[in-house]
């Protein structure tokens, strides 16, 4: 498990910061609330009493001393929120198993959160924002554009030979149309849906091209230049009976026609076509078809005479020209019925689509408008990937970060686009230095050569139907579905996942307020605590594992969609959650006290306060102990919302993980107080008595009605927590003294000096324990046998690579590697193992003391 955050080491070190703030205000709390018990048990005891000290009294004074040292373990338990580690899990855990649902695959555990922060999405078209399911609608040949398929007799016989023969040989032979599952169904395609719009069009012709396939089968192909990117064409070679040789060519229109130099006219001759004939033809036909949203595609062959003799087929510039020029279709590729929908939340959300597509610009423009990508009015760019590199580059052909800073703000299209296009527009997004806050881009990829563009975004997205194997292995997340929409589910999961958090931690904070100032006031007042050992493990469990488990669950909603998404400096505690902690913690703090110092006459019992050692338990301190538990179960529920929402009960039966917690923590909380006894401290209270404390709990959710009401503008004095430290908290010249001690990674500017020097010497011990454990290996006599390295060390927190002696050792770059990228720091998460070993360990040492203590 992995921790979240737009930029992982930024979020980790925010987290351990706050962490090992809380430890040690929590650590100054604990000791002074000791070394205060016992500076007034000593002086009432032999100076204002006067009594001395007595051998045989030892043994009490010891327990006197023991009881204070539980009591400031006690204060210690309560003030570390070690329950974090565990609610970031579960809820990374739980989203990513319910993401599996909504057709999201996550690879990489990180990437749940990064996509609540997306900023920019670039998407294929094909696939993704389109149905994927081709189909021929209008062609050109035989001189005549023809709106809709044309009869099989309205083409000469010479050029439906010529047409279907090329179309049956020239597409992979794995691709193919077959019939469909249901009666009545659509034909399924199989394998590429350009040729299968293709294979579609033959059979619309009323021409079987399997019967073509068999009669040539893949074995006697002379030659296949299969298709890439760069030429944007297909070609395939027939030797014929004379030693001729006949190649067939597919390809993007406006490129391939280049190429040709001939066409075929209604006779079945040919005739030249000049660079005037073609020009006519783009404006004539592939503009309007292109208008239409219709992709392009143009069908020509070239024939190479014996005479000639056989050509160098290396030579492919001069292969693939002379062409003669058959046939020019128009194939539709609807869009998906959601996606429209879909692209208008993520607009509303703030995060910006744009489509990066090879197929032409007019084709691009007329499905980014149908998708909602370009709306009526706006004045943002469409360009050609061609138009693109010239614009990004200098005189020297050097991409330039300034001149792509001028382009992408405004950019929705880019078309006739490469891989290295999509890499280097995602790059030079992520690279920005325009905006004040870096933008966070998620890409779409189906492709090998995809696996660049999608390593280097912060969340890569394959598609998982059409995504070859290397994509997938590249990505963060795969869409099972290979539909957009479910791109949008996961920027709510994303998003929900750092909700989830943010509730966790107002929750908790407001525990520890309270708990502290409670057990550290009433043991320096009546030298004893009011919530005991015990009781305070019982609290620290439901505030740890049940609240985790209860607040970190929570559904998405689409109201999260409404807000823009989390600046990478976002602040951990925004200015209203620090406003309810603080209004529920001194609300808390004033029916406690009011419990603790006349809750005796309010209730007419006797006062537990300045009970002798050993004394039973009492009414009072049970009632004040169940009051507390009851306070806390019931803010649980105004916590699970943190934007100041007033309906804290809405969506409460969606989640039934968090109804089943708070009814048994509920119950559980009665077997305690009724049937605890001794070890927990407490005595079973009557029905008026549970009233009572009920009434009090359920109070805190009316007073979170009051504090909503009060408007957090107005409240100046709160600030917001939790930020991580800037490069600017660091003066320059200590910068400069530390990179030339040592190089030092961007999250590790972020910390305080001392942190880093600390990590630095961690990692340094790390270095020298890894050298000696080498050189005992070399002297084995298992030489070559390498332990497993552990991975749940503080050690590993901020390893460099170049501190690792196995790196010393060439190694191949794996596609998955996800620190392989040092410019990509949404990749280098520290691990949950970090987290939960240390506040595991120390609550598991906290309370271990507790317990032998008691």
């Amino acid at each position: 498990c992995k921790t979240f955050s737009v930029d992982s080491k930024r979020f980790g070190n925010r987290i351990v910061m706050s962490l090992t703030t809380v430890f040690s205000l929590g650590l100054v709390m604990s000791a002074i609330t000791v070394i205060i018990l016992v500076v007034l048990f000593v002086v009432d005891t032999f100076w204002v009493q006067g009594l001395p000290w007595h051998k045989d009294c030892t043994p009490i004074y010891v327990q006197f001393f023991v009881k204070f040292f539980i009591i400031g373990v006690t204060v210690l338990v309560v003030a570390v929120p070690e329950g974090l580690p565990l609610a970031v899990t579960i809820s990374l855990a739980y989203s990513v198993k319910k993401m599996m649902k909504d057709n999201n695959l996550v690879r990489h555990l990180d990437a749940c959160e990064t996509m609540g922060n997306a900023t920019a999405i670039c998407s294929d078209k094909t696939g993704t924002l389109t149905m994927n399911r081709m189909t021929v609608v209008q062609a050109y040949v035989a001189d005549k554009h023809y709106r809709n398929v044309p009869e099989p007799q309205l083409i000469p016989a010479a050029i439906m030979d010529i047409l279907v023969l090329g179309i049956s040989v020239n597409s992979a032979y794995t691709t193919n149309i077959m019939s469909p599952e249901k009666e009545g169904g659509l034909p399924r395609q199989v394998g590429n849906k350009t040729e299968c719009a293709l294979l579609g069009f033959a059979n619309d012709l009323k021409r079987d091209y399997q019967a073509i396939r068999n009669e040539i089968p893949e074995e006697k192909l002379y030659k296949v230049y299969t298709f890439n990117s760069c030429r944007k064409s297909m070609s395939t070679v027939l030797k014929n009976a004379d030693g001729s040789f006949r190649m067939f060519s597919k390809g993007a229109s406006e490129i391939l026609l280049k190429k040709c130099s001939k066409l075929l006219t209604a006779s079945g001759e040919t005739k030249v076509f000049r660079p005037r004939d073609r020009d006519d033809m783009v404006k004539k036909v592939i503009e309007p078809m292109a208008s239409e949203g219709l992709r392009t595609i143009c069908l020509a062959y070239r024939d190479f005479p014996v005479s000639e003799g056989e050509p160098d087929w290396d030579q492919e510039n001069d292969i693939l020209t002379s062409l003669t020029c058959v046939c020019v279709v128009g194939i539709e590729d609807p869009v998906r019925p959601e996606v429209p929908d879909a692209i208008k939340k993520c607009q509303r959300a703030g995060i910006t689509v744009r489509m990066v597509t090879g197929d032409n610009i007019n084709t691009a423009r007329a499905i980014a408008t149908k998708c909602g990508i370009l709306l009526p009015g706006d004045e943002f760019l469409c360009m050609e990937g061609k138009e693109f590199n010239r614009r990004i580059r200098n005189e020297k052909g050097e991409i330039e970060q300034e001149r792509i800073d001028k382009i992408w703000p405004k950019l929705r299209v880019l078309a006739r686009s490469s891989p290295t296009d999509k890499h280097t527009l995602v790059k030079g997004i992520i690279d920005s230095t325009v905006l004040e806050q870096r933008q966070v881009v998620a890409v779409t990829g189906d492709g090998t050569n995809d696996g660049p563009a999608l390593k280097k975004a912060d969340v890569g997205f394959a598609m998982g139907i059409a995504g070859t194997d290397v994509a997938k292995e590249a990505s963060d997340i795969i869409l099972t579905d290979d539909n957009f929409s479910s791109i949008v589910k996961a920027v709510m999961w994303g998003r929900n996942v750092y909700d989830s958090i943010s509730k966790f931690l107002q929750f908790q904070l407001t525990v520890n307020v309270v708990a502290v100032i409670v057990a550290f006031t009433g043991a320096c007042i009546t030298q004893d605590s009011p919530l005991k050992a015990v009781q305070m493990l019982w609290v620290n469990l439901i505030m740890d594992t049940f609240a985790s488990l209860a607040l970190a669950t929570e559904p998405p909603t689409e109201s999260l969609l409404l807000r823009k998404p989390y600046g990478r400096n976002k602040p951990l505690i925004s200015r209203t959650m620090m406003k309810n902690i603080l209004g529920h913690g001194v609300y808390q703090l004033i029916i406690i006290f009011t419990l603790l110092f006349v809750g005796e006459q309010i209730f007419d019992i006797d006062s537990g306060r300045y009970a002798p050692l050993h004394s039973p338990p009492s009414e009072h301190y049970t009632i004040i102990f169940n009051t507390f538990v009851l306070l806390q179960l019931f803010n649980e529920i105004n916590a699970r919302k943190i934007h100041g929402e007033r309906n804290v009960f809405d969506g409460i039966f969606n989640n039934l993980i968090f109804c089943s917690i708070v009814f048994g923590t509920f119950i559980i909380q009665i077997v305690i107080v009724q049937w605890g006894g001794k070890p927990f401290s407490c005595v079973g209270l009557s029905i008026d008595q549970w009233l009572w404390c009920t009434f009090l709990g359920f109070s805190s959710l009316l007073w979170g009605q009051l504090i909503s009401s009060i408007p957090t503008k107005s409240l100046r004095f709160l600030k917001s927590a939790g930020h991580g430290t800037q490069r600017q908290e660091i003066p320059d010249e200590e910068l400069e003294d530390m990179e030339e001690m040592e190089e030092i990674d961007h999250a590790e500017r972020e910390l305080r000096r001392g942190q880093i020097l600390w990590f630095r010497g961690l990692n340094r011990i790390q270095t020298q324990i890894r050298v000696v454990n080498a050189f005992r290996s070399s002297l084995s006599p298992y030489e070559g046998l390498e332990k497993p390295e552990s991975r749940s060390s503080i050690h590993n927190f901020m390893t460099h690579p170049e501190f690792r002696i196995e790196d010393s050792e060439p190694s191949i770059p794996l596609i998955d590697d996800t620190d392989a990228e040092d410019d990509a720091p949404t990749k280098n998460f520290f691990s949950a193992p970090l987290a939960v070993n240390i506040f595991n360990y120390l609550c598991f040492w906290k309370k271990q003391v507790c317990l032998q203590s008691l």
